[in-house]
């Protein structure tokens, strides 16, 4: 039975819940980060750190299994290696979505500015990381896991289920590191992983009494159209210049948090 917290919005507040997760759908689709702005966007309405984050994650759930399906073709020669990952993946988003349903409002909000931070930083160097990831093969693709890269993936699908901004750039940075296959690949692998860690911890989740339904009903719908929107978009907009903003507003976010 899906129980969720008890949290008063009004259709108002709805609204801006749905216009925030349609802006973060289209801010994945295009740059990434679009937690930097739904998440501050229900604390804003007053729900509690805890349960904002974990409605947050159900939320934007939806949004993943587009990405993941549209690059399906890219993981042809990598299902056992992505069947192990996908294992961990799983056991690190339910650890991380165990970790912040223990977790009090109080400790999360502590967390929080700094994990917020730590997400701005992965997407400020980006275009870094993806020019670290081009440098091209080494010993040729791998076909079966490492231990160091079960580890990497583990510790990146708990951060997932814990807190997800900037889960997307962190993945891509361990994989780039650990394996030699092509970009393309990389990002194929990315969106697979990204997909099972939050479905996880978003499962576990909707059964933590934690989530806000009606905000969530709202916000999927917005997310999934927003996804939709800023997919066609990409290639219009400059991400370069949507990071920069997103970027500015997370870092404003968690500096206003500090300040609390």
């Amino acid at each position: 039975m899906l129980v969720g917290t008890d949290v008063s919005v009004d259709a108002l507040g709805h609204l801006g819940a749905a216009g925030a997760a349609f802006l973060a759908g289209g801010i994945n689709a295009v740059a990434g980060g679009g937690t930097l702005v739904s998440f501050p966007a229900l604390l804003a309405l007053g729900v509690p750190s805890v349960a904002a984050n974990a409605t947050n994650t159900v939320a934007l759930c939806p949004g993943y299994f587009g990405g993941a399906l549209a690059q399906r073709e890219d993981l042809k020669g990598r299902h056992a290696l992505l069947k192990s990952l996908l294992v961990v993946a799983a056991l690190g988003g339910l650890t991380g979505s165990i970790l912040l349903v223990l977790s009090s409002d109080e400790l999360f909000s502590t967390i929080v500015p700094f994990l917020i931070i730590t997400a701005c930083a992965l997407l400020g160097f980006q275009s870094r990381i993806r020019t670290v990831l081009r440098i091209g093969q080494r010993h040729g693709p791998r076909h079966k896991a490492t231990p160091a890269l079960l580890a990497g993936t583990f510790c990146g699908a708990v951060y997932g289920g814990y807190f997800g901004a900037g889960l997307g750039i962190m993945l891509l940075a361990v994989l780039g590191v650990l394996l030699d296959d092509p970009l393309r690949v990389l990002n194929a692998l990315k969106s697979a992983l990204s997909l099972v860690i939050n479905a996880a911890a978003a499962l576990f989740l909707a059964f933590s009494g934690k989530v806000v339904w009606s905000l969530v009903a709202v916000m999927a719908v917005a997310a999934l159209g927003g996804g939709v929107v800023g997919g066609r978009l990409a290639r219009r907009l400059n991400p370069t210049v949507l990071r920069a903003v997103v970027i500015a507003f997370g870092m404003a976010v968690a500096l206003k948090m500090l300040l609390w």
